[in-house]
């Protein structure tokens, strides 16, 4: 599933063909993905304009002049493709597919299509005064990346909670974004076992860990992200960040840390593989 760097690569490619466009036809080939869709999806957005992309977590949040806000996640295997003035490599309008379910058509004639075999994405909408009370979005954490996340806001997070550091980040209420790859690598940064209790954690330690989440995550977002499947960046180039994987992917393979001799073992975390080395992180 796109995690946190994926989703922000995606906002960052829509961004300069969507701000400031208005919407000529909004299209639904389906009823819903996993959710229906907004039965005026068509008659709130066309003739809309957008005026601001941003991110909350894993979703992206088109704002529209209206007080409009589309929600969109992009599940699994959620994949958004342009189409600068609605023509492929080819110099042909786009060939639609049966997975390829939503478009969006600006008025300067860019094709933004969404495609989703496997349908567990979600656009929905909000308007602006129900944001932040909306169920997909009122119980998410601080933003990983923003000023409002710190060792003082993280610590207080974890307390005395007794689950495993690897579950709690990833608990979108303590920190938004973080998903199953970039906490493998950001707990080998860190040195941390991932089936420490969080409330164990030292100061040093969660001090530790504000700069290395923030700093994997803007590593990624620069490499465009991590593919492993499904997910390619909005102009259908791959993200590479997986070719710096120290951690997530790498079972029996040498530790990357100096010094260590030890091999990457790979466990399984509420149905989740975590990779680590039980010789250094501790």
């Amino acid at each position: 599933m796109p995690e946190l760097p994926e989703v922000e690569t995606v906002r960052r490619g829509l961004a300069p063909v969507l701000e400031g466009a208005k919407i000529k036809q909004a299209i639904t080939r389906r009823a819903g993905l996993r959710v229906p869709f907004p039965e005026d999806f068509s008659t709130r957005l066309e003739g809309n304009r957008i005026d601001r992309l941003h991110r909350r977590s894993k979703y992206i949040l088109m704002e529209c002049a209206d007080g409009l806000i589309v929600i969109l996640h992009l599940g699994m295997s959620g994949r958004v493709t342009i189409y600068k003035d609605g023509i492929a490599e080819d110099g042909k309008p786009p060939e639609i597919g049966k997975h390829d379910h939503v478009s969006l058509i600006t008025e300067a004639g860019d094709h933004i299509l969404y495609n989703d075999p496997r349908r567990f994405g979600i656009i929905t909408f909000t308007d602006n005064y129900e944001q932040s009370s909306h169920p997909l979005l009122k119980n998410i954490g601080p933003e990983p990346l923003g000023n409002s996340f710190n060792a003082e806001v993280l610590a207080r997070g974890l307390g005395d909670k007794k689950s495993t550091i690897k579950a709690l980040l990833l608990d979108q209420k303590l920190v938004a974004g973080l998903g199953n790859i970039y906490v493998c690598e950001i707990l080998w940064r860190a040195g941390i076992n991932p089936k420490r209790i969080g409330g164990s954690l030292s100061a040093a330690e969660i001090s530790s860990l504000v700069p290395i989440i923030r700093d994997v995550l803007t590593e990624a977002i620069a490499a465009g992200g991590s593919t492993l499947k499904d997910y390619a960046q909005t102009d259908g180039e791959l993200g590479y960040f997986q070719h710096s994987f120290k951690a997530y992917g790498r079972e029996d393979e040498a530790c990357y840390q100096k010094k260590c001799s030890g091999k990457l073992k790979r466990i399984v975390q509420s149905g989740r593989s975590t990779f680590f080395c039980p010789k250094c992180q501790r």
